[in-house]
């Protein structure tokens, strides 16, 4: 822990003198322009914005708060720089900057009637920009609107239109990347972990899209900064709310009723959102006509202050988020649950007056419980709660020649408690706590205009489990090279650990919620190893190509042993798994149209025992077809389709009458002890009929002053397409998916 202090005080002083020096690493005939890109009506961050220069033929986008930054600037001279953004009217100034000097500029643009109904896969690399990314999806809060809906717009049901993500069905919005478990995709709201982000027995996202402001989801390859996860990361960051006016939005579907509040405070700005359900009616179409006695809300909220007089360049805020499920059923003979989130965190951002140096304070504290209450049913009653504090400090530093150095380091102390009841009512405990301590650094380089290099590791001090086989080091580096103008070959190679799993029975059809726990101590760390190579191709305007394949290997995986049969055996087992795949993805978009297209083709396997099977969530064959026309006037209308090759599940061989002997006394003329016994063949070997669907979705925007109105109307599964979810095993009945289901969401802003 000494080390690690003085490590850190190292860095936060290293920081501190390169955000106040005078930048004597700027070239003396040339300077750096940094901007930042906001809303003109609302002052928002206008986040994966372009900012190019004509004359000089170099540019950046900005980063998830605004912020670009352009080095290298010839100094003392004009030039014209061009902003650019989806949705919003492009806006040409001319710049000047000073030798060198930071030159900040702040440019508000001015949104438009146009909206595009698209998902933008950003990889880029050249000279003209230091954004170095592979297998990652951004996506701003303009297009969140316009993704394929539900019953109501969901932030996890809408990326499972992506390449690479899969499903289990239309029951959940668990989401499944490039053959990972769910437990294995971190989930962050402005830096913040949520461990169980989903409302409705996992039928929804607990996130309020009106909340968010963008999203950079990461499907593999991720960068040094990001850690205790194997699959996939999704970042999320909400808004800072309305600095220039007070403004509500209320907002219904079938399910829920939310309202949003924001507005302007003395040097910033605050939002706040809640969201209630009311209905259970839908969820009907959900759960096979099956009545669900649930009850859930969600609220957010976040304030910023920034003021020049006290420390400029500054950004401070605070946000919180809670979440609340439960299940309460009046029969005794049915069990409840519930289950709910508290996160809380605080943020000190800094940009330097005259140094292009970004570093990022922050603490937070994510809180999970969940219980399982089981009255008078068959049920085992279960506790599980987590408590996660941490702090994180991260720092950014833009050389004049381009390459960028990112450092920082993560502490976090968790504690985790699970209390369980067995078949014989004995109580056990598979809780523990520990500590992660993590120092990450990345470099990012040009040797070559056409050639840029993202290398970095996470160094390891301490890991959550108490195993000492941990992974020390986590090396990491993606690579870019544009071949010709247009066409960028990129590939990426990492190592990733996680400390924490979820206890989950993969012969569950629907799980209401998953317990986490720190990985016990006589198992080490699950680790993976990542392995991408892709393509992408914009010869033409309006229209990108991009493919990419994938092998992920994981070991030390741990499973839950099935074959436990004494108290002493081990409740969990180290096993391996294996993915790998292709994924293509196009996207054709001239105004007013908009074309996107997806395909994957994938394998995944999991070995216990050395026994390979697939999981439930394997899928070969995924295609994904987008059509959305803006028809002006307001409105706007897409149509969706979907085919999955079908899911992985065990066939039912047989059964036959197994005598069970609870008590040895009583009479067996009294009462027959047999039952029907289930005899499986191999764990998923059969595959369910193929999947498809139709969805269709109008919508109209307009205004009556001073009301703006947002109605969307939208048939899942047009055709009424039969798509079969499982069968009962002890009635063989057929359970199917959603049928043909209206729905319809109605907004109003004032």
């Amino acid at each position: 822990m000494r080390k690690v202090f003085h490590l850190s005080l190292f860095v936060f002083l290293l920081s501190i003198f390169l955000l106040f020096q005078d930048n004597h690493l700027l070239a003396q005939d040339t300077g750096t322009l940094r901007g930042l890109v906001t809303d003109s009506t609302t002052a928002e961050a206008l986040a994966f914005s372009s900012a190019y220069i004509k004359e000089l033929k170099i540019g950046a986008n900005t980063d998830t708060r605004g912020y670009f930054l352009i080095t290298s600037i010839p100094a003392d001279q004009s030039f014209t720089l061009v902003i650019s953004y989806v949705g919003y009217k492009t806006k040409t100034i001319t710049i000047r900057v000073a030798k060198g000097k930071m030159s900040h500029y702040n440019i508000s643009l001015i949104a438009t009637n146009i909206q595009m109904k698209t998902i933008e896969s950003t990889a880029e690399v050249s000279s003209e920009t230091n954004d170095l990314k592979i297998s990652i999806n951004r996506i701003s809060a303009k297009e969140l609107e316009l993704m394929p809906k539900g019953v109501e717009t969901d932030i996890f049901r809408s990326i499972q239109y992506l390449p690479g993500v899969q499903s289990t069905g239309d029951v959940s919005a668990q989401y499944y990347v490039r053959g990972g478990a769910s437990n294995q995709n971190l989930v962050l709201i402005d830096g913040l972990t949520i461990y169980h982000p989903f409302h409705a027995m996992g039928l929804y996202g607990v996130i309020d899209p009106d909340m968010i402001n963008n999203i950079e989801f990461y499907k593999g390859g991720f960068t040094a900064e990001y850690g205790e996860r194997l699959s996939s990361v999704m970042s999320i960051n909400t808004k800072d709310g309305n600095k220039n006016n007070y403004g509500a939005t209320a907002s219904g579907s079938l399910m829920s009723s939310k309202l949003l509040l924001e507005g302007p405070i003395p040097y910033g700005s605050f939002i706040v959102t809640g969201r209630k359900s009311y209905s259970n009616n839908v969820l009907k179409k959900f759960l096979n006509d099956q009545t669900v006695p649930l009850d859930f809300y969600d609220l957010s909220f976040k304030a910023n202050y920034s003021n020049p007089n006290f420390i400029s360049g500054s950004k401070f805020s605070v946000n919180g988020f809670m979440s609340s499920d439960n299940i309460h059923n009046k029969d005794p003979q049915l069990e409840d649950y519930n289950w709910k989130n508290n996160v809380f965190g605080f943020k000190w951002f800094q940009v330097g007056e005259d140094s292009p140096l970004f570093f990022e304070i922050g603490l937070s504290s994510s809180n999970f419980e969940g219980n399982v209450d089981p009255k008078f049913s068959s049920a085992h009653a279960m506790n599980n709660s987590v408590t996660d504090v941490g702090m994180q400090m991260n720092f950014t530093y833009l050389f004049d020649n381009m390459d960028e150095v990112g450092i920082g380091y993560h502490i976090n102390l968790v504690k985790t408690s699970l209390l369980l009841q067995n078949s014989l009512n004995i109580p056990k405990d598979l809780g523990s706590e520990g500590s992660n301590i993590s120092i990450y650094a990345k470099y990012k380089f040009h040797p070559w205009e056409s050639l840029a290099i993202d290398a970095g590791t996470r160094m390891n001090i301490a890991t959550l489990s108490s195993n000492k086989n941990f992974q020390s080091f986590e090396p990491r580096i993606n690579i870019f090279w544009r071949m010709i103008p247009g066409i960028t070959i990129k590939g990426a190679w990492g190592i990733f650990q996680q400390a924490m799993t979820t206890i989950n029975d993969e012969n569950e059809v629907l799980n209401v919620f998953e317990p986490w726990i720190i990985t016990p101590s006589y198992l080490a760390p699950a680790k993976a190893m990542h392995y991408i190579l892709g393509l992408e191709t914009e010869l033409v305007a309006n229209f990108s190509f991009n493919v990419e394949g994938y092998y992920k290997k994981v070991e030390n995986l741990p499973l839950l042993n099935e074959q436990k049969i004494f108290f002493t055996d081990p409740d969990f087992i180290d096993g391996k798994g294996e993915s790998y795949g292709l994924e293509f993805y196009t996207k054709i978009n001239p105004n007013p149209i908009s074309f996107t297209a997806s395909y994957t083709y994938a394998f995944a396997y999991k070995e216990v025992n050395g026994v390979n099977y697939y999981p439930r969530y394997d899928i070969r064959h995924k295609l994904n077809l987008a059509f959305a026309v803006n028809l002006g006037a307001g409105w706007s209308t897409s149509v969706d389709w979907i085919f999955a090759s079908g899911l992985p599940f065990t066939q039912t061989l047989g059964y036959y009458d197994k005598f069970y002997f609870q008590n040895i006394f009583t009479p067996w003329n009294g009462l027959d002890p047999r039952s029907p016994y289930l005899i499986l063949s191999v764990q998923n070997l059969g595959r369910l009929p193929d999947y498809h669907r139709l969805d269709f979705t109008i919508s109209r925007k307009f205004k009556i002053n001073p009301l703006t109105f947002n109605i969307d109307f939208s048939i899942i599964n047009v055709y009424n397409r039969e798509n079969i979810f499982y069968f009962k095993r002890d009635t063989g009945k057929r359970v199917n998916m959603l049928p043909f289901l209206p729905s319809a969401t109605i907004k109003i802003e004032i």
